[in-house]
């Protein structure tokens, strides 16, 4: 269930906050090949699935820069901030990616706004983020991502 805010006064006021977990979303091999379409990475180990499953991980796998930028659909799902007139991507102080997502596999968003801090125009949030795959027992990515929002 997404938390919504109206303007960044309300977004103050959440600083500190567990923003709650996503909904589970599936990583076929049609968006990893997707994936390594729009990347040009056709490694093996995410795009052959035969080979695959004699690899490392008995399956194909996501690309961790898909896992990754899975973060953003997934964060839309916690966190409606109404009443801005700009959204962006900051960046990033720290990734891991602790497990594979394999193909087929789900994977969901465990989030928390970690803090909020004023810059020109606007605030800058950092959010903890833990991308967790159904099953696992290792998460696919921790992340601490950087976003700016603007009045």
């Amino acid at each position: 269930m997404s938390v919504t805010v109206n303007g960044i006064d309300e977004l103050k006021k959440l600083a500190g906050s567990d923003l709650g977990t996503s909904e589970w979303i599936e990583v076929t091999q049609r968006r990893i090949d997707t994936f390594a379409d729009a990347t040009g990475d056709h490694q093996w180990i995410h795009v052959d699935p035969e080979r695959a499953k004699d690899g490392p991980f008995g399956a194909p796998i996501a690309h961790g820069y898909l896992t990754l930028s899975l973060f953003i659909p997934l964060f839309t799902e916690l966190l409606d901030v109404q009443g801005v007139t700009t959204k962006v991507n900051y960046g990033l102080n720290k990734v891991r990616f602790p497990s594979p997502v394999k193909a087929g596999s789900r994977i969901r968003l465990v989030g928390r706004l970690a803090g909020v801090e004023d810059v020109p125009g606007g605030v800058q949030i950092t959010v903890d983020g833990t991308i967790e795959i159904e099953g696992g027992t290792k998460p696919a990515a921790v992340l601490q991502s950087l976003s700016r929002f603007y009045a």
